[in-house]
């Protein structure tokens, strides 16, 4: 696999506009940033704690409909020393009600990249949108059996009995959540290589327990030469930079999520480094402290 030309072998197949992948380095590590497509959610479930004539002038301001908003779904595929890394998998193609996404098997093979050469998955946690691109054909069917899937501890206890309770979900939501990840640990049990607070991947390539969204969120930090990425997962949303105080509907604990996206934000905006997250615009950006809130700053892409 060879990431620094994946982004621009050949075209799209014929029912993609855009080829919906972008490759950049992190020092010695190759990153290639994928859509799995795009979520239609209400737009409420972004500030579930926001007066709704806020929410309302945000995303007038941001010349977005009120009712309904298309949430990117992106995933990582990460290449250091010996280790491909995928980062995330999607929300698959068993689920009804989101026919623009579960696009990561095609986007794989669009890039070149056959699943058998992936050594280590890591998911940021398990809602639905983050593991279910691993049941699809095309995926697990080609994944190597001794694939070593990387996640928190704290998430996996939590799944077993998980507390909805905070959340200010769709009310089909949390049944599905619930089978997803029951699912999901069941198939991957011996594949699972749980983690306290933090892990080395590969050389380079950390996981770091975060907490907030759920009890084991994660992100993932890219360091090599000099250079970094951090992957967010779900701490932040288009919404949390303007309003990082604003709660998530999918938030297990919104107080927590926010204190996490504020401390994440402010270390990714003294540094400088990219930021890709689960939600945020394709492929990639960077954060700068504006007064008491944040602004997200996309990426010139480097054509």
């Amino acid at each position: 696999m060879s990431l620094d030309t994946a982004s621009h072998p050949g075209g799209p197949g014929p029912n993609e506009l855009v080829p919906s992948r972008y490759a950049l380095r992190v020092g010695e590590i190759d990153v290639l940033v994928i859509s799995d497509g795009v979520l239609p959610l209400p737009a409420k479930t972004m500030a579930t704690n926001a007066d709704p004539a806020a929410l309302a002038a945000w995303l007038d301001d941001m010349i977005l409909p009120r009712e309904t908003f298309d949430w990117p779904l992106n995933v990582l595929v990460v290449r250091s020393g010996s280790r491909t890394i995928l980062v995330d998998s999607g929300v698959g193609v068993e689920y009804p009600g989101f026919p623009r996404a579960g696009q990561l098997a095609l986007r794989l093979a669009g890039a070149g990249v056959d699943p058998a050469s992936v050594t280590d998955v890591i998911l940021t946690h398990l809602h639905m949108d983050h593991v279910g691109g691993l049941f699809g054909d095309g995926v697990k069917d080609r994944l190597r059996p001794d694939v070593r899937i990387h996640v928190a501890a704290a998430e996996i206890a939590f799944w077993a009995a998980p507390d909805f309770s905070r959340t200010v979900m769709p009310p089909s939501i949390p049944p599905v959540l619930r089978s997803v990840a029951k699912r999901f640990l069941s198939e991957y049990a011996s594949q699972l290589r749980p983690f306290d607070q933090e892990y080395e991947v590969a050389p380079g390539v950390a996981v770091r327990r975060t907490g907030g969204h759920t009890p084991g969120h994660s992100v993932v930090s890219l360091a090599s030469g000099g250079d970094r990425l951090t992957f967010l997962g779900d701490a932040v949303f288009p919404v949390g930079f303007d309003h990082p105080d604003w709660h998530n509907g999918f938030e297990h604990d919104p107080e927590e999520a926010a204190r996490v996206r504020i401390r994440l934000l402010k270390e990714a905006a003294a540094t400088g480094e990219p930021l890709v997250a689960a939600h945020l615009s394709f492929p990639f950006g960077r954060v700068a402290v504006a007064g008491d809130a944040f602004r997200w700053v996309p990426a010139y892409w480097d054509y």
